[in-house]
């Protein structure tokens, strides 16, 4: 290979070509950054060189975007969105990238010139490690969508140096190393060393003679600001996600102790300092591990509100007189859940001390510049911190905090007495003398001037229950917005095939930035031709995923079976368990049946993903048992009559297919490592049937379901977060549905409580078979407790797996009998993807800037 790139390289000129679009200075440009921009040593052009080099050459012109879009909105000086989130999950820039710029053959030819694959480039590209979940992978779809509607918007978050963490699969279940994103460098970020702001920890407050307040002392980190460029589908706005890095100065470096040998305590700041970004959600079952996770939350929120005070003022100082009650017209700032919420006493304390507004000025601006967005109604996710710890860590907005919980206790006497039995609960902090705590939820709801859930069920249940006081004060702060997905990431990029089938068929590709277009395939949702194209797409990307999953677990998989997925964070509401048991259930009844009967089974492949947090060991006890269960499964000749050896493969995905017959009864289970959005973007678009099957009334949204229903896969789930209106636009007919609804849940808890749950005899049969022994020696009994029992903590099945198992089983022999009728399948598929226009982003964004953030489109002219 580095022959080809090496001899294909020194025909192709180095020469700067920062806007061609044209293939052979494209190719140019690349080639002249692995040249003059070099990070390797000379005379190497393989696949890694070339990413990095091609990753410049396009980094050019989204530079050029970039700037022309910052000055046009300091020019036009608009108003705008800053979005404050702890997590990001940006996926590969790359290929997204050279999309949104509409060039990605110009560069897929550039590269060929060059002796390399797109495809094989773009691979070489490790995901950015700066979230976790869905509330990281949503933040990043909402970027695209700012970006593609020109809206003037940034995003702000820290720059995680090991992310969460990359895991491993080995004998012993989940092991957790460090990600290695950064371990070489990112091509796509670009270090601002003029925008540095000024972090306290710790301290005491002085009192000024005039009685104002301020914050000295403690420990000082510096903020360093390294920008990620976010480019919009054929437009030039390119906004920013900043991202802060904490560093700590030369002077802060001790030369004296250093010489004197006492090498740690000499550069003890720089060390606490490099602890603050190093990794997503560091464990805090410690004091420490408390004390850091509120750092980089305090971190988060002091470095972007100063970075956005500072332009506020800067865009002001040319215009003459202004007032400080003109900054929520030009500022909005969006809370992504509670992480954030110290940006609000953060606001406050910085236009007091630094800026000196009284309180009520203070408190105007910043209750009509913050909203807030939640997203869960599990009580150990709404973040409670410690008083103790708070006022230890940052002193002076433990005094504001009590003056707004002081204050909302006065207005509450005053204007709602009926209301006073319910302020231990409603108020911001809690003096429960075992364990004082501040309720951030409570803060955010109290000082925000918008409070938004992110489904329809989840916004009800917030009105409703959650914050329902709050809502007989404020009815009008409440609101919803139904999360979305980009369509570009999401389907156009993702799946090709599939995406040309639709431009071809609805005769535009317009529904890229119009998803609701869609809903134009239902008329051809029965034509034969139509639906032929649709399967073929479908299977080329079964095959692409057969393909990866041979590669990285070894286990060949049958594209002629049924592919069914589940993929998300691993946690007990989300019930991978009650999906595991399934799966055993269904094996045990496949070795028990003649060989005649099984022949007539639907023959299906489970693939299941998601990390465990380090320190939740039922999750990962969870994470044991599908391997567990897949290492048995796959292996049984009875229920898997296929090609099992490993096979070498060649490039066409023809090859692979024929080493399948049609298909074969039996079962897969298979565990996918490491899920992160590159792998959600293989298995997605390859997926057939697709398990969001939560506890109702605990997922606020998801949405891996919308993805996945985008992309032709049906659903099999409860009504739970946007389930309920995913199947209301597809149609009920096309979603698999079962168990307990929402408001059935709090009654079915009891009853279990009081001894009245009758077990179904298959759910007790697939716990009996793992407790036989039958998949390994591991001790399940702990994990299988959870499920027993009438009540306790950690007992009595809380998530209601064994009262929703016998509707899942039925649920799931629906599945099995429409698969086999394949004109039924493909319609139904089809339906999924015409139905889904509602889960754009776009949709989603374009409601908050009107409803909530108040803000225009500024298009780049």
């Amino acid at each position: 290979m580095a022959e080809n790139g090496k001899s294909a390289t020194e025909k192709v000129p180095a020469v700067a070509n920062p806007l061609s679009e044209q293939p052979s200075e494209i190719a140019s440009n690349i080639n002249y950054h692995a040249q003059f921009s070099p990070h390797f040593s000379p005379f190497k052009f393989e696949p890694e060189q070339a990413f990095f080099a091609t990753a410049e050459s396009v980094r050019d012109r989204l530079v050029k975007q970039w700037n022309e879009t910052f000055l046009h909105y300091h020019k036009v000086d608009p108003k705008q969105t800053y979005y404050l989130s702890m997590e990001y999950l940006q996926g590969r820039a790359l290929t997204n990238a050279i999309g949104n710029l509409d060039i990605q053959n110009a560069y897929a030819e550039a590269l060929n010139k060059l002796g390399h694959e797109l495809e094989q480039i773009a691979e070489q590209e490790k995901d950015a490690a700066l979230g976790n979940g869905g509330l990281g992978r949503l933040a990043s779809c909402f970027l695209d969508s700012m970006a593609t509607l020109n809206l003037p918007a940034w995003g702000y978050g820290l720059r995680y140096k090991y992310g969460l963490f990359k895991q491993l699969i080995t004998k012993q279940g989940q092991e957790e190393i460090a990600e290695d994103w950064l371990e070489k460098f990112s091509p796509w970020e670009v270090v601002r060393h003029d925008i540095v702001f000024p972090v306290r920890f710790f301290g005491s407050i002085e009192i000024n003679p005039d009685g104002s307040r301020k914050w000295v002392g403690g420990e000082v980190v510096q903020a360093l600001a390294y920008d990620v460029p976010i480019p919009g589908y054929k437009t030039k706005n390119t906004i920013s996600l900043r991202l802060w890095e904490a560093k700590a100065c030369a002077e802060d470096f001790n030369l004296f102790q250093f010489n004197d040998g006492q090498y740690e305590s000499a550069a003890q700041l720089h060390s606490r300092a490099q602890q603050i970004c190093a990794v997503l959600y560091p464990g805090d079952a410690t004091e420490d591990g408390k004390l850091l996770r509120l750092k980089q939350q305090f971190f988060l929120c002091s470095a972007s509100l100063q970075d956005i005070i500072l332009r506020f003022k800067e865009r002001r100082s040319g215009k003459g007189s202004w007032k400080w009650s003109e900054f929520p017209s030009k500022v909005a700032v969006q809370l992504n859940d509670t992480h954030p919420t110290l940006a609000i006493p953060e606001l406050m304390r910085l236009l007091m001390d630094d800026e000196r507004l009284g309180w009520d000025e203070a408190w105007d601006v910043t209750t009509r510049t913050i909203a807030y967005t939640n997203h869960t109604v599990l009580p150990e996710a709404l973040e409670k911190w410690s008083q103790p710890v708070m006022w230890k860590l940052l002193p002076r907005h433990m005094e504001i905090i009590e003056e707004i919980d002081k204050r909302f206790l006065a207005m509450i006497n005053a204007t709602r007495p009926d209301l006073e039995h319910k302020l231990p609960t409603m108020r911001v902090l809690d003096h429960n003398p075992q364990k004082p705590v501040v309720r951030m939820a409570n803060l955010c709801v109290v000082s925000a001037h918008t409070v938004n859930g992110v489904a329809q069920l989840h916004s009800d249940i917030l009105k409703a229950e959650l914050f329902a006081d709050y809502v007989s004060i404020w009815p009008t702060k409440f609101q919803n917005k139904t999360n979305g997905i980009t369509p570009r990431r999401w389907l156009r990029f993702c799946s090709p095939e599939l995406s040309n089938i639709i431009t071809k068929w609805l005769k535009t590709d317009q529904w890229v930035t119009n998803l609701d277009l869609l809903s134009g395939l239902r008329e051809f949702a029965d034509n034969a031709d139509f639906q032929d194209e649709w399967a073929s797409a479908k299977m080329a990307n079964k095959q692409r995923l057969a393909q990866y999953i041979l590669r990285v677990t070894g286990v060949s998989i049958d594209p002629n079976s049924l592919f069914d997925i589940q993929v998300k964070r691993i946690h007990e509401y989300k019930r991978q368990l009650l999906n595991i048991l399934g799966a055993i259930y269904r094996y045990k009844k496949l070795k028990e049946m003649s060989p005649e009967l099984r022949k007539n089974t639907t023959s299906r492949t489970i693939m299941i993903g998601g990390k465990a947090f380090a320190t939740y060991t039922n999750a990962k006890r969870i994470v044991k048992l599908v391997n567990d269960v897949g290492a048995v499964v796959n292996n049984d000749p009875e229920v898997n009559s296929y090609l099992k050896k490993p096979v070498v493969l060649h490039n066409t995905f023809v090859s692979y297919a024929l080493l399948f017959s049609k298909a074969t009864s039996g079962v897969d289970v298979v565990f996918v490592p490491n899920y992160n959005v590159s792998v959600a973007e293989m298995l997605i678009p390859g997926s057939e049937l697709s398990q969001h099957i939560s506890t109702a009334g605990m997922e606020a949204s998801g949405t891996s379901n919308m993805k996945f229903a985008l992309n032709g896969c049906l659903i099999i789930g409860t009504l739970d977060g946007a389930n309920v209106e995913i199947r209301e636009e597809i149609g009920e007919e096309n979603f698999f549905l079962f168990g307990a609804r929402a408001d059935e849940v709090p009654q079915l808890r009891k009853d279990r409580e009081n001894g009245l749950f009758k077990p179904d005899p298959r759910f007790e049969e697939a716990k009996q078979f793992i407790r036989s022994g039958a998949f390994g020696s591991y001790d399940y009994n702990p994990l299988l407790d959870s499920l027993e029992g009438n009540s306790g903590y950690g007992r009595g099945d809380y998530f209601l797996v064994g009262h929703d198992f016998p509707d899942y089983m039925d649920a799931q022999a629906r599945v099995d009998e429409a698969y086999k009728d394949r004109k039924k399948w493909l319609k139904m598929s089809i339906l999924s993807t015409a139905g889904s226009g509602k889960f754009s982003s776009d949709r989603t964004i374009a409601q908050y800037a009107k409803e909530i953030w108040n803000i225009e489109e500024c298009q780049v002219p």
